[in-house]
């Protein structure tokens, strides 16, 4: 394994691990803070089940070699989501409103770093 391809791996590792950490298991758990904050955001929390469960399906799907590149177009989908929600709820920019940019950053370029047909896909061009 190149050492691309390993810095790949630990990115990826870093934000399932963030997913899992942050914002899937306290949905799953039931943990109040994933109730407020829905409310926060002008959510009902009726639906922290349902988005945590999604979550978890695509964060799977990310993980999986074989459904790496699909994960990835539909989690990128959940955390524009996620973004137009901090937006319409009057969030701070770049503490929160950006954050899920900056997630999708980091779960691209793990993949990127870590997949061959990735980067032939999206080659990065000098000049």
């Amino acid at each position: 394994m190149t050492i691309g391809a390993k810095v790949g791996w630990g990115l990826t590792g870093l934000f399932a691990l963030f997913m899992l950490g942050a914002s899937i298991a306290p949905k799953l758990a039931g943990m109040a803070v994933a109730d407020e904050t829905m409310v926060v955001l002008g959510w009902d929390p009726r639906f922290v089940l349902f988005i945590g469960m999604m979550e978890l399906a695509l964060l799977l799907l990310y993980l999986l070699p074989r459904t790496s590149i699909l994960g990835a177009v539909l989690m990128t989908a959940l955390l524009g989501g996620a973004i137009a929600t901090q937006l319409r709820a009057g969030q701070p920019l770049f503490s929160h409103v950006l954050f899920g940019v900056y997630l999708g950053l980091v779960m691209w370029a793990g993949l990127w770093l870590r997949d061959p047909a990735v980067r032939a896909m999206l080659p990065v061009r000098a000049g």
